[in-house]
């Protein structure tokens, strides 16, 4: 399984899973959990739209990467949308879909380094092996 939100380390991670699951001949879920923002929606701010749309770019670009390397670099790959913070939501994944493993990518916020990003707590959580893509 892995993480994908559209950050340039997310899309890396998501290359790394695709060729750990082709050399596995592994089924590749592909998870974005679509954060539920409280603050905006009482503002009445069209955050389920928003989200949405992200996960459709989402597919779009995977099946465009996947069209591309067609017959050279084919991966079976289904794409799963949860709702909720990050961590939880992937967290709520990886058990539903049963995950062998984790790939995620490094954040890229320096708020991270203090209170913990959510690849960190992955790790910590101890429940699969968890790979961090820099």
């Amino acid at each position: 399984m892995v993480g994908v939100d559209g950050s340039d380390s997310s899309l890396r991670a998501a290359a790394y899973a695709g060729g750990l699951a082709r050399r596995q001949r592994a089924l590749l879920a592909v998870v974005y959990v679509q954060p539920v923002l409280a603050a905006g929606a009482a503002l009445g701010a069209p955050v389920a739209d928003t989200t949405d749309e992200i996960a459709e770019d989402l597919v779009a670009q995977i099946r465009a990467a996947t069209e591309r390397s067609k017959g050279i670099f084919d991966v079976r790959w289904e794409f799963h949308t949860f709702r909720g913070d990050p961590y939880n939501g992937l967290v709520k994944a990886a058990d539903e879909l049963r995950a062998d493993a984790v790939v995620v990518g490094a954040s890229e916020q320096a708020g991270h380094r203090i209170v913990g990003s959510v690849a960190v707590r992955l790790v910590k959580a101890g429940r699969w092996p968890v790979t961090v893509v820099p």
